[in-house]
């Protein structure tokens, strides 16, 4: 059953699990939200890289039927607005927040405060003390929203993501 949240600017939006009649719409929504954000971060190059690698239904069809990661999408008047995907890690008793990304026309809302509380109250129901994630370090943006939610940064970490690309992270915590 879908999560619902009416906002007080009259929002009302739903979360609910992605099915495999959502995968273009995940997809869709990526490419937008990438093309729009991380040009500023990355090269266009390794957007494209990212984005081919990530949204094929091969890749997305993990998610279907898991009981150890979930992709979610949250819409707003039936409008898939914004997806968030989360799993359980080999650390004991904590979640990473693998994918939160919102439409550029929906920030400001608190549709991403809403979907990281959704993810948090996930964890908390599923054992887990913390909820980990990684983070571009130069979304600065990103990384404000996340402080002011009670992350903190863990370390810095550089991953290799193949054909000459890295990731060059911040790896944050919210514990409980």
């Amino acid at each position: 059953m879908p999560e619902r949240v009416t906002h007080s600017t009259s929002i009302s939006a739903s979360i609910s699990p992605v099915t495999a009649a959502d995968f273009g719409t995940v997809a869709a929504l990526a490419e937008t939200i990438w093309r729009s954000h991380y040009p500023a971060m990355i090269s266009m190059a390794q957007i494209d890289f990212m984005l081919a690698g990530r949204y094929t239904p091969e890749r997305l069809s993990r998610y279907l039927d898991a009981d150890d990661c979930w992709l979610e999408l949250l819409t707003v008047d039936g409008v898939a607005v914004e997806y968030c995907s989360y799993a359980s890690t080999d650390t004991r008793q904590e979640m990473k927040l693998q994918e939160l990304y919102l439409l550029p026309d929906y920030r400001g809302c608190g549709l991403g405060s809403f979907m990281l509380r959704h993810v948090e109250t996930q964890a908390r129901r599923r054992g887990c003390t913390a909820l980990m994630l990684t983070v571009n370090k130069g979304n600065t943006d990103a990384i404000a929203v996340y402080r002011h939610a009670g992350f903190n940064v863990r370390e810095e970490a550089v991953f290799d993501i193949g054909n000459g690309f890295v990731m060059d992270d911040y790896v944050m915590v919210k514990s409980w």
